[in-house]
């Protein structure tokens, strides 16, 4: 009895420093949440003006009269013209953030055997170790895969991963460029968003608007409209990629902090419970030895 008693006491001790760890955990991406949060907020803020720039330019080569776009970056492909898609997704560097990953893996799979049924190679291009390792596991070939991003988002590194991707497209190797992340919804929520970057495909509500942005991008429609156009594609694509991994950061400490919560809500239980059954078996054994004193004391007379 004494050594069951010095094993549930291993137990409780155990699972209080398991406590202690995910609590310590949870709080340290609570912190990390707060920055990421604000730098997604900062990003998204960047990426609405990079729109509103990009939509006033094609308002005013549309208004020009010039319909007939001469840039790869608008390509109008078909269903049948499609032979070859990159999808390109975003995981986290790290584990212990619940089904956040899983969730980003699984769509990825889902979207590439869609494509598959159709006769349609996918190429598959993964920012995150998590992602990686779950691949090579599997056995599944990655196009691309790059690490230590998708835990410290960087433009211009993020730019070079997307920007493989952008190159073959505009050289006529691929023709559609998607992008899969899980991003952030709200401190207790993500949401899965998968985003076709390439090709372009201008909003026409936006574009029928008789208005021009006033005031966003100051000058004419000339002969060098549609390079400049190709520039602000670029630059948008390159920014939805940015986008992709902050917003995937923010949500990724949002995921761990609530499995971490869970945790250490599951560690307070199961303390709970091992010491009722501490405290049961310590008094069978007070039980058993009072008993056995009584019942040495009742030989003895």
């Amino acid at each position: 009895m004494a050594n069951g008693l010095k094993e549930i006491r291993k137990k409780i001790s155990s699972v209080n420093n398991t406590k202690k760890t995910t609590r310590a955990m949870k709080l340290v991406s609570t912190s990390k949440l707060k920055k990421a949060e604000e730098m997604a907020r900062r990003a998204r803020s960047f990426a609405d003006k990079l729109n509103e720039v990009f939509y006033d330019m094609m308002k005013r080569i549309k208004h020009s009269g010039l319909d007939n776009l001469d840039s790869k970056f608008f390509r109008d492909t078909h269903s049948h013209d499609l032979k070859v898609v990159d999808i390109v997704f975003v995981t986290a560097d790290k584990g212990l953030c619940g089904g956040f990953n899983s969730t980003t893996m699984k769509e990825a799979l889902r979207l590439r055997s869609e494509y598959q049924k159709r006769n349609v190679e996918v190429r598959l291009r993964c920012a995150g170790k998590k992602g990686n390792a779950f691949f090579a596991f599997n056995n599944i070939k990655l196009e691309d895969s790059v690490g230590d991003l998708s835990s410290s988002p960087d433009y211009e590194r993020s730019s070079d991963f997307i920007g493989a991707a952008v190159n073959d497209f505009l050289a006529g190797k691929t023709q559609e460029v998607i992008i899969i992340h899980n991003g952030f919804k709200n401190l207790i929520s993500q949401e899965l968003k998968s985003v076709k970057i390439l090709p372009l495909i201008p909003d026409e509500s936006v574009l029928k608007e008789e208005d021009l942005v006033s005031d966003v991008l100051n000058i004419s429609p000339e002969d060098e409209e549609n390079i400049i156009l190709d520039e602000l594609a670029k630059k948008y694509v390159e920014y939805n990629m940015y986008y992709a991994l902050v917003d995937s950061l923010a949500a990724e400490h949002s995921a761990r902090m609530q499995a971490m919560d869970a945790a250490t809500n599951n560690a307070t239980e199961l303390v709970r419970t091992l010491t009722i059954s501490y405290n049961k078996a310590r008094q069978e054994a007070i039980t058993t030895e009072l008993v056995e004193i009584n019942a040495g004391a009742e030989a003895m007379k």
